[in-house]
C-alpha cells in the first residue's frame, strides 16, 4: 500500500522558456501536471489576469502560485516600486486561487526595500492567507571572485520569515547543503523549486537526477513529514533542440517527482 502525500506537483512556466505562458498551461494539463505555477516576467500574459484566468479555465489546469516579478529582466515589470510589485503579486494569487506568491529577497541596491524587507514581509503576510514564501538565493561569483548580491542575505534561513521556497538549483550554485537548509527551515517549509544543479557559478536549473543534489533524498523527505506545500517543476529546458525534446524533458521531471514522493510514502501491510 502507498499512501501519497498531499503535496501538488506543479510546473513552472518559466520552465517552458522561450516558448510562451501559454504553452507551459497546454504543457502541464496535457502531461498530467497537478497545476502551474506562473512566473510573471516580459511575456505579457504573464502579467494579466484575465487572460491567465482564461488558459487555466481552458485547460483545467489550476494556478497554484505567483512568482512574483524579482529577476533582473523584470525590474520594470509591474512598476519599479518592489512593494508595488508584490501588492500586485498578492492581489493575483488571491484573485486566481493561488496560495502561494514566491518573493526573492531584494538585491542589495535596494537598500531602502532591503532594510524594511523582514518587517514588510511579515506585514504582507499577516494580511492575507496567502503565503509569502520567501526564497533561497546564492552568492554571485566570477572566476575567484564572489558578491554578494542580495539582502538581507541570500541565505534566507538567516532570517526570520513565516514561510520560506527552497529551490534546489540555488543550493547548488551557493554549494550549500540542501538537507540541512530544509532542517533549518522546518515547518516553515512552505514551497519547493525542484531542479538539480552541479554547483556550477552559475543558476543551472537541470532536470532533477541530472546534477549533484539529493533530489531524491528531498522528496523522500517530504513524503515522509507530511508536507503539504507545492512542488514546482523549474527547470531549464533553453537548450532543447525542439518542442518534443522540451516536453519530454518535463514529463521526465514529472515521474522523477512522483516516484520518489510514491516510494517515500510506503507503508508496510497491517
Amino acid at each position: 500500500m502507498v499512501r501519497i502525500p498531499d503535496a501538488k506537483v506543479a510546473l513552472s512556466t518559466a520552465s517552458v522558456y522561450p516558448e510562451s505562458t501559454a504553452t507551459a498551461f497546454e504543457i502541464a494539463a496535457r502531461l498530467g501536471y497537478d497545476g502551474v505555477e506562473v512566473m510573471v516576467w516580459t511575456d505579457p500574459v504573464s502579467q494579466d489576469m484575465e487572460a491567465l484566468r482564461r488558459l487555466s479555465d481552458y485547460h483545467r489546469i489550476p494556478i497554484l502560485a505567483v512568482h512574483a516579478p524579482c529577476l533582473l529582466i523584470t525590474q520594470r515589470v509591474w512598476s519599479t516600486d518592489p512593494w508595488t510589485k508584490l501588492q500586485r503579486a498578492q492581489a493575483a494569487a488571491e484573485k486566481l486561487g493561488a496560495s502561494t506568491v514566491v518573493v526573492h529577497p531584494p538585491f542589495r541596491w535596494q537598500r531602502q526595500y532591503a532594510r524594511d524587507f523582514v518587517a514588510g514581509i511579515w506585514r504582507m503576510a499577516n494580511e492575507t492567507d496567502v503565503r509569502f514564501a520567501v526564497e533561497n538565493m546564492y552568492p554571485w561569483r566570477y572566476r575567484d571572485r564572489e558578491m554578494l548580491a542580495y539582502a538581507p542575505d541570500w541565505d534566507v534561513t538567516k532570517d526570520d520569515y513565516r514561510h520560506f521556497t527552497i529551490d534546489l538549483s540555488h543550493t547548488a550554485t551557493a554549494r550549500s547543503d540542501a538537507l540541512q537548509m530544509i532542517d533549518r527551515m522546518g515547518d516553515r517549509l512552505g514551497h519547493v523549486h525542484l531542479a538539480d544543479g552541479r554547483g556550477s557559478a552559475k543558476d543551472e536549473h537541470l532536470v532533477p537526477g541530472r546534477g549533484t543534489q539529493p533530489c531524491a533524498e528531498v522528496l523522500e523527505r517530504l513524503a515522509h513529514t507530511g508536507f503539504d506545500g507545492h512542488v514546482v517543476i523549474e527547470v531549464n529546458t533553453r537548450r532543447a533542440m525542439s518542442s518534443a525534446e522540451r516536453e519530454a524533458d518535463l514529463a521526465e521531471a514529472l515521474a522523477f517527482t512522483r516516484l520518489h514522493l510514491a516510494s517515500a510514502a510506503k507503508v508496510p501491510r497491517p
